[in-house]
């Protein structure tokens, strides 16, 4: 009984810790998905760039679409991925 609560434990653990610290973003440019390290932990697994190679504005994008855009600058453009 121990031993299935002790390899329960370890597989919830092991699972947070990689919802937290892992992410799949969408190249804006070519369409691949990539796994990546996220430089803090959130929630949010997949990011993408609403904005993509187009010429649309910051200010032109939906408030949700500026959301992820942030996210997207902040956890892949801004630590030097998708380049």
């Amino acid at each position: 009984m121990k031993k299935n609560i002790s390899i329960l434990i370890f597989t919830f653990t092991a699972i947070l810790t990689i919802r937290l610290f892992f992410g799949v973003y969408d190249h804006d440019e070519f369409a691949e998905s990539h796994l990546f390290i996220k430089h803090r932990p959130t929630l949010k697994w997949k990011f993408y760039s609403p904005q993509g190679m187009s010429d649309l504005k910051f200010e032109e994008l939906s408030e949700e679409k500026q959301n992820e855009q942030k996210y997207f600058n902040e956890f892949v453009l801004d630590q030097g991925l998708s380049r």
